[in-house]
């Protein structure tokens, strides 16, 4: 049981607030001594680790510079832009965004992300959309629009990753079938997948458009 040491000294850790990194490099030579591993090999095994996965550290800076971005006026930017694009509102711009995430996810392009694309760009533009068209939006419809940009990123990639023959979700479908007895093939998969892709868009533009009724109804006063 000595062996699972590391675990409490990171829950510990957790619970008081210490350094993250620290903790979780003490664990691990703590769960190495204990288990009888040589200090050195211990480092090594650390190392190997940080080196195999060393490209999570793109992902995580992409979280204080999107905080960074809306600290210095990336909402106010966003209007500023979009006051030269009078045709696009809210639902349009969601819609676009949506259309280019399918489109990219049936290429298998990594045009994608909650936090690298849709809250540093896409919220913000659909956030500055309402403001210049309302005047002001509140706490509550401000969520609707968040909650709007993540749903496109969401249905982009559901409905439009199995449109590449070569996508996971495609060879583990056809892997399963095939065991269950069902002879079928990726391009099948993917030429299947095509209508509801197209049906899945569809939908989401008419939600996208309802919402922009929703706001001009409610905010008829300071359009």
């Amino acid at each position: 049981m000595i062996k699972l040491l590391g675990i409490l000294i990171i829950i510990i850790g957790f619970i008081l607030k210490v350094d993250t990194i620290a903790v979780v490099l003490i664990a691990g030579l703590v769960t190495g001594l204990t288990a009888g591993i040589d200090f050195i090999k211990i480092l090594e095994i650390l190392g190997k680790a940080f080196l195999d996965t060393r490209y999570l550290s793109l992902f995580i800076l992409t979280l204080p510079i999107a905080g960074i971005c809306e600290r210095y006026g990336l909402k106010e930017r966003s209007i500023e832009l979009l006051k030269k694009a009078n045709s696009l509102t809210t639902g349009r711009i969601l819609s676009l965004y949506l259309f280019i995430r399918e489109a990219a996810a049936a290429l298998s392009l990594m045009i994608n992300g909650h936090p690298q694309f849709v809250r540093p760009l896409i919220n913000p533009m659909a956030q500055a959309a309402a403001l210049k068209k309302h005047g002001k939006i509140d706490a509550e419809d401000e969520d609707k629009i968040k909650g709007a940009a993540a749903a496109m990123e969401n249905y982009g990639n559901f409905y439009g990753q199995n449109v590449f023959l070569a996508s996971s979700g495609v060879l583990l479908t056809v892997a399963t079938l095939n065991k269950l007895g069902y002879e079928v093939t990726q391009i099948e998969v993917a030429k299947a997948s095509i209508p509801v892709a197209i049906l899945a868009f569809i939908l989401a533009v008419i939600q996208n458009y309802l919402l922009d009724l929703k706001l001009s109804k409610k905010y008829k006063g300071g359009e």
